[in-house]
């Protein structure tokens, strides 16, 4: 039995479209059965939409700070349509304790930085400004702290010296389209056990690929 799935917008959605994409493999064990915004104008409500999977809107401005009066009406739409798992696709919203500690375990989160790096705003300005020769994305669990949370999956891209925020964005979020499905196959297939505050992946091992910045 497929995990329903719900996707969490604000924009775009590029991670959205690369885990409804995934999803479509007759073998993937999650199904992604609804995507909310909570932004009407988020472009990625039509991507979605064409695809065939309900579109949802809560606008939260009119809430204001009031996060637990949104949070009431967003785990009503999840209620409604089945929802067990949630992921984020750069959903610009911070949510209360409460929230996540009732979604703990059940709701991933994608970060463009090797994380514990560079978390919150401009992490590639970030990683460029410290010097770093590897960067990338991590998907994790998502816990009341921002960009905290046990580390499901992580891929890294190297830093050129010539690189701005932008052309190293470009680079990281190719990354990010391939871990965020593999994250959510694994939360899915029962892959993942959570232990403190690690996450630990039922029948992973150390491999030899490496990747080191700059070449030698």
């Amino acid at each position: 039995m497929k995990r329903r799935v719900a996707i969490l917008i604000s924009g775009r959605g590029s991670n959205m479209a690369a885990l409804i994409e995934a999803a479509k493999a007759a073998d993937f064990p999650a199904e992604i059965v609804a995507v909310i915004s909570n932004r009407a104008d988020a472009a990625g409500l039509e991507k979605a939409a064409a695809s065939g999977i309900a579109t949802i809107v809560i606008e939260s401005k009119p809430f204001g700070k009031d996060r637990a009066g949104f949070e009431k009406v967003l785990q009503a739409a999840l209620d409604r349509h089945g929802i067990e798992l949630i992921c984020l696709g750069g959903f610009m919203r911070l949510f209360t304790a409460e929230f996540t500690r009732a979604w703990y375990g059940r709701m991933l989160n994608i970060h463009p930085s090797l994380l514990p790096s560079f978390p919150g705003l401009d992490p590639h300005g970030q990683a460029l400004r410290a010097g770093v020769k590897l960067s990338g994305a991590t998907v994790h669990f998502v816990i009341p702290e921002t960009d905290a949370g046990p580390i499901v999956m992580q891929g890294a891209v190297t830093v050129a010296d010539d690189d701005t925020a932008e052309t190293l964005a470009a680079r990281v979020i190719t990354i990010e389209h391939r871990i965020y499905p593999e994250a959510l196959r694994l939360l899915a297939s029962g892959r993942l056990k959570l232990e403190g505050d690690l996450c630990k992946t039922v029948g992973s091992g150390a491999t030899d690929d490496t990747l080191i910045a700059p070449a030698p």
